[in-house]
């Protein structure tokens, strides 16, 4: 009768192991925690007529920078970036228009760039992103634009080197509206889909 117990225990745990295991590891983060994203490669810099506004760190001329087609993993309670400054504005520091429309945006739009395994291809143009500051505040801004973290050094990227895989390069107003101060350039921050 003892074994009979036993057995009946036994088969009774593995049911709730079997029933319990799939939903933990569905939820458990372990595919982000696993996931990385190594440098595809790199560059080799050149300078040019690199505008430095927002403290824009331009190319050097024979320094390597590192390219990436991936960006960390997204996670629904926020996924840690590097917040920089970016003028989406004419003659601003960001290059040209808009990949996702074409045009500019006044210093005053909230609107950010992402890294390019975050812009995955463009599928969230236009789309909207809440990011949050270490201070507690958050905002909604829309996406507009890459930040291309595979090419840069020419003309079409402000003779910049290529993104980080970690960064929402967000407008003047996005940074006022988390009370950050500009001068620190970046600043460690979460986002998320809105």
């Amino acid at each position: 009768m003892a074994t009979t117990s036993t057995a009946t225990r036994l088969s009774y745990a593995l049911l709730a192991l079997a029933t319990i295991l799939p939903l933990a590891l569905a939820t458990f983060p372990h595919r982000a925690l696993l996931q990385t994203c190594r440098p595809k490669g790199s560059i080799r810099g050149k300078s040019g007529s690199c505008n430095p506004e927002n403290d824009s760190v331009c190319c050097e001329d024979g320094k390597r920078y590192a390219t990436f087609a991936c960006s960390p993993a997204v996670t629904n309670r926020g996924t840690r970036a590097t917040l920089t400054l970016n003028s989406f504005a004419d003659n601003g520091d960001g290059g040209g228009a808009s990949s996702c429309t074409g045009t500019f945006f006044d210093d005053g739009e909230k609107v950010v760039a992402l890294s390019t395994g975050w812009f995955d291809g463009g599928s969230r143009c236009r789309k909207r992103v809440v990011i949050r500051a270490g201070n507690g505040r958050s905002v909604t801004a829309t996406v507009v634009d890459e930040c291309d973290s595979v090419h840069g050094c020419d003309d079409e990227h402000n003779f910049e080197p290529p993104c980080a895989n970690d960064i929402v390069d967000g407008s003047p107003a996005v940074w006022k509206a988390l009370g950050l101060n500009t001068d620190d350039g970046e600043v460690p921050v979460t986002w998320s889909d809105a």
